[in-house]
């Protein structure tokens, strides 16, 4: 699988015009995943690298939060771990944030509920996210959300991300915890990968907008 581009700490400050020290306090105030600091062996020794695409997105995001929130609001925005909610299917549906198609396919395989928690919301948001790409059929589709409900549990407060593989047709769904490596024969093709981590983010943006 193609590795994450990286990008390292000097470039990082040097592009963004942040400091050195609030990079590290965003760290400890847990804005920035600790995983997300990788020590690399370069010729000059023991250098810091980050992953490129996600931490400029970070920083920009940090950076537009701050004039309206605190450091501790905008860490509870941008963790991986669920806030408290209680939405009806109505109020989600003219809320725009899940379609009905990916709503439905949820309610089909979990069965009616009178109101979604974070978690449930975070599955068809997954699995709307998943459909909208067009690359995985609604059997697909349903296979990822069975896998959610099977292994998520035991996944909860770390970086996961959703791989959908596809051999002579046959797709299977994997869930890895990052950072890990992954190796998969050639005749085998990556349909799709998404982190779980950058869907909460978004989530968690789509709710605050709504209240």
């Amino acid at each position: 699988m193609t590795e994450e581009e990286l990008i390292s700490k000097k470039q990082l400050l040097e592009l963004t015009g942040i400091s050195y020290g609030q990079l590290y306090r965003w760290k400890r105030k847990k804005l920035v995943p600790d995983e997300w600091f990788i020590r690399k062996s370069t010729f000059t020794g023991q250098e810091t690298f980050f992953p490129k695409e996600r931490m400029l997105e970070r920083v920009e995001k940090i950076k537009n939060m701050k004039g309206d929130m605190s450091l501790d609001e905008i860490a509870g925005q941008v963790s991986i771990f669920p806030t408290e909610i209680q939405l009806s299917q109505q109020e989600i549906l003219d809320s725009n944030i899940v379609s009905k198609v990916a709503l439905s396919l949820y309610l089909q395989q979990k069965g009616p509920l009178e109101s979604f928690e974070f978690q449930p919301l975070l599955f068809t948001y997954l699995i709307d996210q998943v459909l909208e790409t067009g690359r995985v059929s609604s059997d697909e589709a349903k296979m990822i959300l069975d896998t959610l409900f099977t292994y998520y549990d035991e996944m909860q407060g770390k970086n996961v991300e959703i791989i959908f593989i596809r051999k002579y047709g046959m797709g299977c769904c994997l869930l890895r915890s990052l950072p890990s490596e992954l190796y998969i024969d050639k005749e085998t093709k990556v349909i799709l990968r998404l982190s779980v981590a950058t869907m909460i983010e978004q989530l968690k943006t789509k709710l605050l907008e709504e209240r």
